[in-house]
């Protein structure tokens, strides 16, 4: 029974982890604009810029350029520059500026901006996708 009991909880947290870090397409004006790969990988149309590491750490040519923390804290070079929320509302300096809907409609002071696909249910996708709005896209957020 304890071994039966141990596989399937191996199956289980190969389950979840697999499902983690499922890809992740960010289009804007409707064309793809955005990649997040299985490995963490940022693809800015088609190019490798960066990287999304499990611990939220963001890297650009494999330099530390901030990170976004478990509790949604965004970091850049150490501090705090704001914050996306388990519901989605991403903030700049305590000002609400955006959303990250669950169902992936990205939201910039109400409109539309753009959609993610295979994330967003969950805070951990939308601490991906705010990754790449805050790091990457100086139209949205512009550090």
């Amino acid at each position: 029974m304890r071994i039966a009991f141990a596989a399937l909880l191996s199956t289980a947290a190969l389950f979840v982890t697999a499902t983690a870090f499922a890809e992740i397409e960010v289009r804007k004006n409707g064309s793809s604009w955005a990649k997040i790969e299985n490995d963490g990988t940022i693809r800015i149309n088609g190019s490798s810029v960066g990287k999304f590491e499990s611990d939220g750490t963001v890297r650009k040519n494999g330099s530390s350029i901030g990170k976004v923390e478990s509790d949604g804290t965004i970091r850049s070079n150490g501090s705090s520059v704001g914050t996306i929320e388990s519901g989605g509302t991403l903030r700049k300096n305590g000002s609400s500026i955006g959303t990250i809907e669950s169902g992936g409609t990205i939201r910039k002071n109400g409109s539309s901006w753009g959609t993610a696909s295979n994330c967003c249910g969950d805070h951990g996708g939308k601490r991906a996708v705010a990754a790449v709005i805050v790091f990457f896209s100086s139209d949205f957020f512009n550090l």
